[in-house]
């Protein structure tokens, strides 16, 4: 009896000996085992799913944060667009999912391009996937979207916004999905059959590369091409006209909540902004090798996040390239690191616990496993960064072509909550503009090198 709980009356027949009735007996026992394990078959399915379900409301619950750091870091007039920007991604990204992304990306079997069943998710569920599977892909994808509108955000059509996040989740993204996630992508770790890519295939357990990378470099492109391209017209963060809310000197990053370091913290200067994307720094450089890294490792994963993300940040600074939310810099550059680190610090034992079948399957340079694994990690990169740019780039230069991309400098200056929406979130005052909207004088408050008990003292006539 290879599996403990299913049996056959033939199995106990030689055990019951020659009793009157031993066939009923062993027939009633065994039937009695199959009852327990269609039991227990239930249960897993059970918590499997909700396991599942609720990994995909957490990774869904991203967007609520993305929505408060972008509503944080964008100026107070494009406030209401940039919290329906979030929306849209979740609302468009979804159909376009639903309709093609899914099986673009894991509709098998397949070849280790693209997918190419469930389309509209037909003959859906299937004998290896089901609702709540797609429900957790499809958090990942609006992810990927929710990252691209950080870096073109406060002066882009809402138009351009539709047709890019329709265009990045429904095939895009799932092309590099399949990849590396699917059974039958050509470079993907858990590759079903035929041979792995450099004897590994590429570990991104959890998407440096998938999500972050795939997001940032869409960007990237969304971002540059709106600016060198569009009338050489410029109203960014490195203009006094139209500053943003935040400079982007990091305070420093983590991974796996471990430590902040950064350029803020050695001068004693706390920004939350800066505080929020150390930790987003972090967190994209690690989901890649969460999985098969020692903890040790993931702070030095993160320690170094924080150092790759100053250092775009000064090169974006240099370049004056103008990123809102240092999405790019940030999901991009911290991504790739995230991705070479899991090429230098996977660990054998959580590889081959991750990945089993395989036994002799390449691990991290640093631990003793060759430089494999490191070389699948770079392929993946170079992929990446190939494929987005050939397909997003293309893309939002036809929305510029077509005049569907960056709105006119009139409504960036006023802000497009008024002009795009009707209306603002809230009442604020921009010293730096002259416009004659409703607006509420909101100073600078600056620490004082008061002493703590004056604080308290009673002034002497009201």
């Amino acid at each position: 009896m290879a599996d403990p709980l299913t049996c056959t009356a033939s199995d106990l027949l030689p055990l019951l000996g020659g009793a009157a009735n031993t066939t009923a007996v062993a027939t009633f026992i065994c039937s009695r085992f199959d009852a327990v394990s269609a039991k227990l078959s239930d249960a897993t399915y059970a918590i499997d799913n909700t396991y599942l379900l609720f990994s995909a409301y957490l990774v869904f619950a991203m967007q609520l944060g993305f929505a408060m750091l972008c509503a944080g870091s964008v100026r107070a007039k494009n406030t209401m667009n940039i919290m329906l920007t979030n929306v849209l991604d979740a609302a468009a990204g979804g159909l376009s999912y639903y309709l093609f992304g899914y099986a673009f990306a894991f509709g098998g079997p397949s070849n280790g391009f693209i997918g190419k069943h469930f389309f509209g998710l037909k003959e859906f569920p299937s004998p290896s996937a089901d609702y709540s599977f797609f429900l957790y892909q499809w958090a990942f994808a609006i992810a990927a979207a929710g990252i691209t509108s950080g870096s073109i955000a406060e002066r882009t059509q809402f138009v351009a916004y539709l047709i890019y996040s329709s265009f990045l989740t429904g095939f895009v993204y799932p092309i590099v999905s399949h990849w590396f996630w699917s059974g039958d992508g050509w470079a993907g770790a858990a590759k079903s059959s035929g041979d792995l890519l450099f004897g590994s295939g590429v570990i991104d357990f959890a998407g440096s590369g998938v999500v972050h990378m795939v997001g940032g470099i869409a960007g990237l492109w969304g971002a540059l091409i709106e600016v060198i391209w569009d009338e050489g017209t410029y109203y960014g963060q490195w203009s006094a006209v139209g500053r943003t809310a935040v400079t982007t000197t990091l305070a420093g990053s983590t991974a796996a909540l471990t430590t902040l370091f950064g350029k803020r913290f050695l001068v004693g200067h706390w920004n939350v902004i800066d505080v929020c994307n150390g930790l987003l720094g972090g967190f994209a450089a690690i989901t890649s090798g969460c999985a098969v890294v020692e903890p040790w490792a993931a702070i030095i994963c993160g320690f170094v996040a924080s150092w790759v993300l100053i250092g775009f940040n000064k090169l974006a600074e240099k370049l004056k390239y103008d990123d809102p939310l240092e999405a790019a810099q940030l999901h991009g550059g911290c991504g790739a690191w995230g991705v070479l680190f899991t090429g230098l610090f996977a660990k054998k034992a959580y590889v081959n616990e991750v990945y089993p079948g395989r036994p002799n399957r390449p691990y991290g340079l640093f631990m003793g496993g060759g430089g494999k694994l490191l070389a699948a990690q770079i392929i993946q990169i170079l992929v990446i960064v190939g494929w987005v740019t050939a397909t997003m780039a293309p893309l939002f230069l036809a929305l510029h072509k077509l005049k569907l991309l960056r709105v006119s400098s009139e409504d960036e200056m006023a802000g497009m909550d008024m002009t795009r929406h009707g209306g603002m979130a809230y009442i604020y005052h921009d010293e730096d503009e002259n416009s004659n909207l409703p607006q509420f004088k909101m100073n600078r408050i600056e620490p004082r090198d008061t002493p703590t008990g004056e604080h308290y003292s009673q002034p002497d006539s009201v």
